[in-house]
């Protein structure tokens, strides 16, 4: 297995490759935290990953993500536990402690993150002791993290979102507990940060939601509420048709300004943060609030063209988020 110091490079290297947004933001954090970053960020991807490769089967995903989740329990324990074995570099198998044998990591292609095959366990996987580390360090309750993996699960049988309640479950095991464990590495001073970090995570996936309608919809997947689609008298059809009209701009200036009612909320956040953690949640809600500006400018044509924001623009918003915390 890698050493400690190699698996945060493995995520680091994960995190610049694939981190479109995200990664511009973690340059506004000394380096203890940027690399933690990396691990959370190198969770998320590879638990997303595992629930995305649409030419794997349902079933065989479902068991990858449960094999991740029990190889991630195992680790986290063994960490948690500090019994001699929480180096996480042993040659000691963790089958004799109970993992049974699904699935061995491989490294996959040049824009993803590693797949996988049918024999061995996620038991060496790359990320594993940096993923452990940052827990341990930061002290993040492990369910945040099966959380994760609980909605990466939901996506592999999309049902109709019948309300914005049953939207913002799911947005709270994607993105809003994904809030919460970045603000245990950022750091904070008071209670009132975890319902707002929370709603910050909300925000930004509500955005994802806006600029990826066009290609969820073409894989099954539509997360506009459909009490929202009936209010607008505008069809999951329209959705996976494309339809470009009235009654679909209507719907997407309701959801847009939906999405900044929770960023207003997110800004209440940095009153609880600790110094280091005010710069990168600037930078991530300049970034994610200028994409669904973009968005908005682009009269919400998110039909014809990916909406993405150039990446001078994503480091700018970094630059200048550091220039004003200091």
């Amino acid at each position: 297995m890698p050493s400690l110091t190699e698996s945060y490079e493995y995520c680091h290297e994960l995190t610049q490759r694939t981190a479109h947004n995200f990664r511009f933001s973690f340059l506004t954090l000394p380096p203890d935290k940027r690399r933690a970053m990396d691990a959370l960020y190198a969770f998320n991807r590879i638990t997303d990953d595992l629930g995305d490769e649409e030419d794997v089967a349902i079933e065989l995903r479902r068991t990858r993500l449960s094999a991740w989740r029990e190889s991630l329990r195992f680790v986290l324990n063994i960490r948690a536990g500090q019994d001699g074995r929480s180096s996480l570099g042993t040659s000691e198998s963790p089958n004799s402690d109970g993992l049974k044998p699904i699935l061995r990591i491989h490294h996959g292609e040049q824009n993803s993150s590693p797949g996988t095959d049918v024999i061995g366990t996620f038991s060496e996987h790359p990320a594993h002791a940096a993923i452990a580390d940052m827990v341990a360090q930061y002290k993040i309750p492990h369910e945040y993290l099966f959380a994760v993996i609980d909605g990466v699960e939901m996506d592999l049988y999309p049902s109709k979102i019948a309300t914005f309640d049953e939207l913002q479950r799911y947005c709270h095991h994607v993105a809003g507990v994904v809030g919460l464990c970045c603000i245990h590495i950022w750091g904070f001073n008071d209670q009132k940060a975890i319902p707002l970090a929370t709603d910050c995570g909300l925000a930004l996936q509500l955005t994802n939601i806006l600029r990826d309608i066009a290609e969820d919809a073409d894989v099954g997947r539509i997360y506009l509420p459909q009490e929202d689609l009936d209010r607008f008298d505008y069809s999951p059809d329209d959705l996976r048709n494309h339809v470009m009209n009235d009654r679909f701009l209507n719907l997407m200036r309701f959801q847009s300004e939906r999405a900044k009612s929770y960023y207003a909320k997110a800004e209440q956040l940095f009153a609880y943060l600790e110094p280091p953690g005010k710069p990168i949640l600037r930078a991530m809600i300049d970034i994610y609030g200028g994409l669904l500006r973009e968005i908005e400018r682009r009269n919400f044509d998110v039909y014809s063209k990916r909406v993405s924001l150039p990446k001078w623009k994503k480091l700018w918003y970094a630059t200048r988020a550091m220039i004003f915390s200091r």
